[in-house]
């Protein structure tokens, strides 16, 4: 069992002793042994470990989303060109600028979120080094306080990018303040930079167990932390040539390093398949007497990333950095949030919408879809448009397009349902819209044609494989545009190739493809890691219009272009916390005042 599959909820435990009483005088004098401080509540190496263990159940809980929470899918993208809300959720739109103001609560959660995990790594920092804790060896301490730091610096990195330039804390408080003071996006940046390179060879090369940090996952922030210097460097008119090609070198760590490379043949848990087989069931009813059909698809090595078994570092796959760990026994037995939620949160219902040709909630319809979030026509369609049968990434098993009607009415009963019949392309406009908003292709990181725990009682709505945090390609996507930056845009054409020939790719890109507002690189980030990366944070980070500009073209619903009136390349400020601020004023970005 891997070390970081049990997340434990306790750092430490709080001991109270009541003396024996001398007299009924002195019966209420308290005369407690013991009063835990930060000081001496710390003893032993394990218990900063306990810190350090709350900081990755807490990104594992941020990146995953086991509660549902609404801010928690606009952190990871919904609202930008690639996902928005089907109708049947569009009171949780994050797409309607009448309701995105600095007052929104999802700013203020998302940045008092990176906050605790700022807060979590200064104490996990100061007890270590406090005089009590013994440490097995100087190597030992050395990891812990890298870990720390890069918790603090990953957190900053998301700060920057999302917000800008925002109070440095390096220490714990021990009381309220009420005067920090931000400093600047590229202070911000400079100050994770540091961090991240103080701690680099403090971080392992490899691990035994999956999860925890290694030094490729600092090396890929610093690729990025750079290329987002770089580019808000040119931004404020000065040179971004030197963090452009810092930022090249950090990436060249990992893809020339020998550890890591693309995955080019099948691998892992589910090797000897030479055919998944989906069941079909009449009106997806569970039962043996019930099946009328199957649908069989062919797998590949990229469909193999997904699989339970094959996530990490250790399982043979030379593409993962960083992963978050989710294990079933661990939800049985005490860690509930140990689940990815994903064919719940993110699966379409065709229920609802086709529900005349197919129904359920079975692997065939990709499990029991709620659709928090869909992906938008360019997610889905655009980005592979003429290309259809081109790209491992858009193939049957890795993105399913094809749905068996299930209904004995229908006259698709037992064929593949047209998506113009699904879609109603022949109705009106908003029936279009609304259609078209609810069901969509099904990826195979969302659903599975095996769901584990149904013996447990368990419906079909949650995953129980590892997750990524750091993948390769977005390295070599990092460095991509790193190099189209410096104006080397063969160079970034030669990169993005990296990933449509691992895709087994006719069509691949020339430097004539990379054009000026990135579109080409940004494209290629949403047909490799769609529900992977955080979109939000790669497009603010861009600079100019690019975030405006790609929500105006790509969101699904009228009220964005409506709405949508101003530019930011920043997210504001939350009020509450300019607010809170009341001895140092904080100012707020640029597109937000008065909103």
């Amino acid at each position: 069992m891997k070390y970081l599959k049990y997340i434990y909820v306790s750092l430490f435990m709080l001991f109270f002793v009541v003396a024996g009483c001398e007299s009924d005088a002195n019966f209420l004098e308290e005369k407690p042994s013991t009063f835990y401080t930060i000081d001496n509540a710390f003893s032993s190496s394990a218990q900063v470990d306990q810190v350090l263990i709350s900081i990755y159940s807490h990104i594992r809980d941020l990146w995953v989303n086991p509660t549902e929470a609404q801010w928690i899918f606009n952190f990871r993208g919904k609202g930008t060109d690639m996902y928005d809300v089907p109708v049947i959720r569009r009171g949780n739109t994050f797409s309607d600028y009448s309701t995105i103001n600095p007052d929104n609560g999802t700013f203020y959660e998302i940045f008092s979120t990176w906050y605790y995990v700022i807060a979590r790594a200064n104490l996990a920092l100061y007890a270590a080094e406090l005089p009590k804790v013994t440490w097995g060896s100087d190597a030992e301490k050395a990891h812990a306080l890298a870990q720390a730091r890069f918790f603090r610096a990953f957190a900053y990195r998301n700060l920057g990018e999302l917000f800008g330039g925002v109070p440095i804390v390096t220490e714990i408080s021990t009381s309220p303040r009420f005067d920090f003071e931000p400093v600047s996006r590229i202070e911000t940046y400079q100050f994770a930079i540091d961090e991240l390179e103080a701690i680099e060879n403090d971080l392992p090369e490899t691990t035994v167990s999956g999860g925890r940090l290694v030094r490729a996952a600092a090396q890929h922030n610093l690729a990025e932390l750079y290329l987002a210097l770089g580019t808000q460097m040119v931004e404020e008119g000065k040179s971004g040539e030197a963090s452009f090609q810092k930022s090249i070198t950090y990436a060249n760590k990992i893809i020339d390093g020998g550890l890591y490379s693309l995955v080019q043949s099948r691998f892992g848990s589910r090797l000897q398949e030479e055919k998944v087989i989906i069941d079909i069931y009449k009106k997806g009813v569970f039962s043996e007497s019930e099946k009328i059909d199957t649908l069989q698809m062919t797998p590949n090595h990229y469909w193999d990333l997904f699989q339970e078994g094959n996530v990490n570092y250790q399982d043979g796959n030379t593409e993962s950095i960083w992963t978050l760990q989710i294990d079933y026994e661990a939800y049985k037995a005490e860690d509930g949030k140990s689940k990815l939620p994903y064919s719940r949160t993110y699966g379409p219902v065709f229920r609802d919408i086709a529900g005349a040709h197919l129904t359920g909630t079975l692997p065939n319809v990709g499990g029991r879809g709620i659709s928090q979030a869909n992906i938008t026509m360019y997610t889905r369609d655009l980005i592979y448009e003429d290309k259809w049968e081109d790209d491992l990434r858009n193939s049957e098993i890795v993105f399913r397009r094809r749905y068996k009607g299930n209904v004995e009415s229908s006259p698709y009963y037992k064929q593949i349902v047209p998506w113009d019949v699904m879609y109603g392309l022949d109705k009106d406009a908003l029936t279009i819209l609304n259609n078209t908003s609810e069901i969509y292709p099904v990826s195979c990181k969302i659903a599975v044609d095996k769901y584990t725990g149904i013996e447990d009682g368990e419906n079909r709505s949650n995953l129980f494989r590892d997750e990524y945090a750091i993948r390769l390609p977005e390295t070599i996507l990092l460095r991509a545009e790193a190099k189209q930056r410096l104006g080397n845009k063969s160079g970034a054409a030669a990169d993005v190739n990296l990933l449509r020939d691992r895709a087994q790719c006719t069509y691949r890109v020339t430097a004539a493809d990379m054009d000026d507002q990135f579109n080409t690189i940004l494209d290629e980030r949403a047909r490799e890691l769609v529900y992977e990366e955080c979109r939000w944070n790669t497009l603010l980070r861009m600079g100019g219009t690019i975030a405006v500009d790609r929500i105006k073209k790509y969101a699904h619903w009228p009220e964005t272009q409506a709405t949508l009136t101003f530019d930011y390349n920043l997210w504001p400020i939350p009020q509450t916390i300019i607010d809170t601020n009341k001895d140092i004023d904080i100012p707020q970005n640029p597109g937000w005042t008065n909103r």
